[in-house]
């Protein structure tokens, strides 16, 4: 029996109906402020409104969109990661997982500590699919406008600096020489967002820029534009959907980093229920007998928070749990696939406010 796996309370909402939503969400906080996708409604999101499809799932034959590819897999890696906007924004390629010949289904990868807003570097896991996407988008488009903006000189004479090596592991260096002869060397994890945007490596046909997202004039694409790539998408769901659905998905940034948080709540409960062998009530029935192991500690080292126990006297090991989930995960009766919990996130759609989910009517492919 599938069961909500999020502890959930009744509250007044602004229509004055009585609504769940979940229990550990702060008391002051807006519902208009938080809302969620399910997968398959961000998927449905996506193709439409990044992709060019139409209601019936199919390919627009009249769709003009230009850098689909990265359009899609910049969304897909948010989607996946919860990185932030900028987060993601801002990555350089030599910071992108590859994809190994070992497989897996999750790859792990580092967000520099300049641009993170904690202010602190910290792994973030992104799914083998969106890697892919990812490879795909620089292999292809990415590849394209660079040719184009090489034929066409856009990077002669911009302010660069040329990265020769670098060096490190445990701290990466980038040793660079600027457009004057100037040598210098910079951490990759204090590199700032703007100096991000001003590196660039030798290839084949001269420099390329180490920023991941380009533009169509093959340069760096700025973390505020993509709110309008993505105010665009919500345009045409609205547009192409809207006679079909009563509620066409819409996505922002922040909002994919939200459903990143509900799916992993969701995913990793029901791989740990798999490979522990618990049914839902027996692991409620572990969690009341011996409470959560984070709490544990908190109460044996005496903490009033628990943030103070994770983030400074446990750091190294905060996500031990996640990546011993993700790690080479393999259940014995096949991945883990999307479609499996497609009924659990429609009932915590049914059940929760702010969670978008699709009509029943769509939902057949």
């Amino acid at each position: 029996m599938l069961t909500n796996p999020v502890l959930m309370r009744t509250v007044t909402g602004r229509t004055g109906d009585v609504v769940l939503v979940p229990a550990a969400r702060a008391k002051n906080a807006r519902t208009s402020e938080v809302r969620w996708l399910t997968p398959r409604a961000f998927r449905r999101w996506v193709e439409v409104g990044l992709r060019g499809h139409g209601a019936d799932g199919l390919p627009d034959a009249g769709w003009a969109g230009r850098l689909a590819d990265r359009n899609a897999a910049f969304a897909d890696l948010l989607f996946s990661s919860g990185v932030r906007l900028t987060e993601g924004a801002s990555l350089l390629t030599l910071e992108v997982p590859r994809l190994q010949l070992e497989g897996g289904q999750y790859y792990a990868g580092r967000l520099a500590r300049v641009v993170a807003k904690s202010k602190r570097a910290r792994t973030f896991y992104a799914s083998s699919v969106v890697v892919g996407e990812v490879e795909g988008y620089v292999e292809s488009s990415r590849a394209r406008v660079v040719r184009r903006a090489q034929a066409a000189g856009r990077y002669d004479g911009l302010p660069m600096r040329l990265v020769t090596h670098e060096t490190g592991r445990r701290r990466r260096l980038l040793h660079w020489r600027d457009q004057d002869g100037v040598v210098g060397q910079t951490p990759l994890t204090e590199a700032t967002v703007d100096e991000r945007m001003s590196l660039f490596i030798e290839g084949p046909a001269g420099p390329e820029p180490l920023w991941l997202w380009l533009n169509e004039a093959g340069l760096p694409f700025h973390p505020a534009s993509w709110e309008g790539v993505f105010r665009t998408a919500n345009e045409r769901c609205e547009r192409v959907l809207a006679p079909v659905m009563s509620e066409p998905p819409f996505c922002t940034p922040h909002m994919a980093r939200h459903s990143f948080a509900l799916v992993m709540l969701v995913v990793l409960n029901h791989v740990m229920d798999r490979r522990m062998g618990l049914t839902p009530e027996e692991r409620r029935d572990f969690r009341m007998l011996y409470g959560d192991p984070w709490r544990m500690v908190q109460d044996l080292l005496g903490h009033a928070q628990l943030e103070t126990t994770k983030h400074i006297y446990l750091a190294p090991v905060a996500d031990l749990q996640l990546r011993s989930l993700l790690a080479d995960f393999q259940p014995a009766d096949g991945p883990l696939r999307e479609g499996e919990l497609a009924p659990v996130f429609a009932r915590l759609a049914r059940e929760s406010e702010g969670i978008q989910d699709l009509d029943d009517k769509l939902v057949a492919r």
